[in-house]
């Protein structure tokens, strides 16, 4: 005798549902599952309707919260597969408490953050940013050398602040240069270390002593302005500082007073405010990069996403255990 089919539902802003999961990847759920339909709220008569038959919840960026008075209209629920990264914005404790199972995508979303980081890594110490914009600006030879000396990825020190995923995966991608990781990260034990080949220090000598420094710790109210002005001030001149985490935590009027001045460069890819002011001199100054949060999952990396909320339904189905659980405990010190 065929099981029963579970009944899927989706749950995310209007637009995401059909950015990630394409109707092949569409198709390829209903192979599995019952596809029960797409909410973007769950308050209304007709989503509690929904929600009333949903075994299975596939969330992703915009999701409502799943709290006490949505689990209530949706008593058949055993699982909440996030399409995306963190599940703090949208699950709550009691969600846990009754016992249903959390997935989350964030180890696919840590992947094209950690390309654009690495990449962007061996670009600074290459200075190719700046040596461009001098290129572009002047329109003649001029001495590269000279101008940026130092300038190139063999030796240099490269100073990880988070051994996350993503910071992991950063490490990983690093293995064929010829550059030396050293890490900061409270809870990165000395055989996880090891493992990564890499050397743990203190935040301070991080700071003092990379020639890049690339933040990947979870924003969390410890971690606010870990690197503040002091830290700042420890980077040695000619120091890049790349952030792909959150703006808020660094001193951002700190580091744009040491860029303005010349011996700092500077990757953003977040800010504080998430979008600067049109007039904010870092938009203009040579020895910054600034992106539009551009490093994590877009376009084709999408699929990404939705193959491992795929997986995971699949795994359901046929009765396994999810292979990117999320538990309550671990909340308090990621992403």
């Amino acid at each position: 005798m065929t099981a029963p089919r579970l009944s899927l539902t989706f749950a995310m802003a209007p637009d995401v549902q059909e950015r990630i999961f394409t109707p092949e990847r569409m198709a390829a759920f209903a192979e599995v599952v019952d596809l029960a339909g797409v909410l973007t709220e769950f308050e209304s008569d007709a989503a509690r309707q929904v929600l009333a038959e949903t075994e299975i919840l596939v969330t992703g960026w915009g999701s409502p919260p799943v709290d006490e008075v949505t689990l209530a209209a949706a008593p058949r629920l055993r699982a909440i597969l996030h399409a995306a990264g963190s599940v703090k914005h949208h699950v709550t404790s009691e969600v846990w408490d009754r016992g249903i199972q959390v997935s989350s995508a964030a180890a696919a979303n840590a992947v094209p953050v950690a390309e654009y980081t690495a990449a962007m890594i061996v670009l600074a110490n290459k200075r190719v940013l700046p040596i461009a914009g001098r290129y572009r600006a002047e329109r003649r030879a001029f001495d590269v050398e000279q101008r940026f000396p130092g300038l190139g990825n063999f030796g240099k020190r490269i100073g990880i602040v988070g051994a996350s995923k993503i910071g992991r995966n950063v490490i990983e991608l690093l293995r064929p240069y010829a550059v030396e990781v050293v890490v900061y990260d409270p809870f990165l034990s000395v055989d996880d270390a090891s493992d990564l080949g890499v050397e743990i220090v203190g935040l301070d000598e991080l700071l003092a002593t990379s020639d890049v420094v690339s933040v990947h710790a979870p924003s969390l109210p410890e971690t606010h302005g870990m690197i503040d002005a002091r830290g700042i001030g420890l980077m040695r001149p000619g120091t890049t500082l790349v952030n792909t985490a959150r703006g808020e935590l660094i001193d951002q009027e700190a580091l744009t007073a040491r860029v303005l001045g010349g011996d700092l460069f500077a990757i953003l890819d977040v800010t504080t405010p998430w979008v600067l002011d049109a007039d904010h001199p870092l938009f203009d100054h040579e020895h910054v990069l600034l992106t539009p949060h551009i490093a994590g999952s877009l376009g084709v990396e999408l699929g990404r996403l939705a193959d491992v909320a795929l997986d995971e339904t699949i795994r359901l189905a046929r009765g396994l255990p999810l292979e990117y659980a999320v538990q309550a405990d671990e909340l308090s010190f990621t992403a």
